[in-house]
This record gives structure tokens, sequence and C-alpha cells, in this order.
């Protein structure tokens, strides 16, 4: 099942993707609440896919959790070591878009860095779980894409605010676990900039799987319901390029995942600045 998040008189509504139409299901907050009964509750009537606005289908109050440095290449092409423990920074969900939203870099940057990744869903609340109960309670992954101002990561060793540039975080529609399966087991993901290549990996390289990551992660923590964890980038970012290469308007980025589809973002000059 494909699921995505789409605006219903005024507010985000979960809905089932069925080809050139769009089923609504329940109201952000209450689909969340509890998702396996609001599945089974089934869809609304259909609404054309060309009529709906989309928007991600995550509750405001969602955590998103990202790994950093997931993929043995991507470590070693960085310079750094392997880490004994994933490295997890936070987005906020107002950096949250969906495909096809254009992506600004901002002001003082000289363009943005695409990570192509996937992203896991949370579908039950986790607290003190075995890596097998946690991945178990996965609902669904989406393509993502970890946009980033590399320059505001490297002012300091925190990344947040590299990482939350406003629409920097697309996110492609949730496609049901048990349509994907374990991505141990390796799911092929590719980055494209313009139609050419830059990423090409494959999830068998991740170091932390899933549900290694959110159990650690639900020891200190408990996560809920659509809670969100970005599982990492492959090898082949634009700032360890000779020259450099990053994003700049004008271009479009895809990031390719299989069984999940492909997620398009087409990339703009700063926004213009509001006065106060």
């Amino acid at each position: 099942m494909k699921l995505a998040g789409m605006v219903l008189d005024g507010q985000a509504w979960v809905a089932r993707l069925d080809g050139d139409e769009v089923r609504p299901i329940a109201e952000v907050g209450a689909f969340w609440a509890d998702p396996a009964r609001s599945l089974d509750a089934g869809p609304g009537a259909p609404v054309p896919v060309d009529a709906v606005e989309f928007v991600p289908p995550v509750p405001p109050a969602a955590r998103v959790i990202c790994v950093g440095l997931n993929y043995r290449a991507h470590a070693a092409e960085g310079a750094f070591a392997v880490p004994d423990h994933p490295t997890l920074f936070g987005r906020w969900t107002a950096s949250l878009s969906v495909g096809g939203v254009p992506a600004p870099v901002p002001a003082d940057e000289a363009g943005l860095d695409w990570e192509g990744e996937i992203a896991a869903y949370v579908g039950a609340p986790l607290r003190e779980v075995s890596a097998d109960a946690a991945r178990a309670a996965v609902l669904g992954y989406s393509t993502f894409n970890d946009l980033t101002a590399r320059r505001a990561q490297k002012l300091t060793t925190q990344w947040t605010l590299g990482k939350n540039g406003d629409r920097t975080g697309p996110l492609g529609p949730l496609v049901t676990a048990d349509e994907v399966g374990d991505l141990r087991d390796g799911l092929r993901l590719r980055t494209r900039v313009n139609g050419t290549l830059v990423q090409d990996g494959n999830t068998k390289d991740m170091i932390f799987e899933v549900g290694e990551v959110l159990s650690l992660i639900s020891r200190t923590l408990t996560l809920r319901p659509g809670d969100v964890l970005a599982t990492g980038t492959p090898e082949g970012v634009g700032y360890v390029r000779t020259p450099p290469w990053l994003l700049g308007p004008g271009d479009v980025v895809e990031v390719d995942v299989e069984r999940l589809g492909v997620l398009r973002t087409p990339i703009v000059g700063p926004p213009a600045k509001e006065t106060p």
C-alpha cells in the first residue's frame, strides 16, 4: 500500500494512493493515534491526483531523527572512521516537504548538497525494545533527500543548522513495510542531478540497520507513531568532490529507490527577505 499526505478542508490528512486517484483515510493526527485501526477502517471517496495538494504525512509533533555517516563507503569518502555508535541529529517537521516542491538555497550558501536516503516511519510506541521489535513496528518507508547547507553545517560540531533549511527535507510517498521488505536484504538507492548519476548505493552497506537504531533511541526516549528515522546516505555527495559540486538554482535532483519510487526536487534561489 502507498500512502501520502494531502490537504482536505484545510487540514492535513493521510490518504491512500491508487494510481491517478487519492483516497483520504484520516486526519493526520487521528491516523497516527492508531495507524492499524485507521488502515483497517478503509479509505474514503477518490479524489483525482491532479486536484490534490500533497503534504508530508507526518504529525507536527513528530520527531525526525537522522543518522549521519551510516554507509561504510560514505564514511570513507569523508575520511571518517566507521563510528562505534550511530551519529544522530534532528530535523524539525517544518523543514519537510514533498516531491516537486522547490527547495531554496539559503542566502549564505554556495548551494545545497544532496543526500539521497530512505526514511522509516514508526507505527507503534517504542520504549526499551529490542531491534527485532523495533523493526517489526515500522509502518513503512519512503524516499527522502536530506538536502544540506554545508557552510552552516560546518560552523560547529553540531549539525542542526545545516540540516534544517526551509523545505530541504522532501519525502516521497510512504510504502508499507509488507511491500518493501527488510532493508538488510538490500535495496538499491540512486541519486541523479540533472540526469547525471551521482550516488549508487545499496542498503546492505548500512553500518547500523533500522531496528538497531530505533532500539538504541528507544532506550533514551519513547518513540511514538509518526516519528521518522532518516537512515543515512551512501557515498557520492557533492562536497567531497574536486572541485565541490553543489546544487544551485535551476538544478533538479532525483532520489530513486527500488520499490519506493522516484523523488524529484527542483532547486531555486534564496527566498525574498521579509521585513519586520
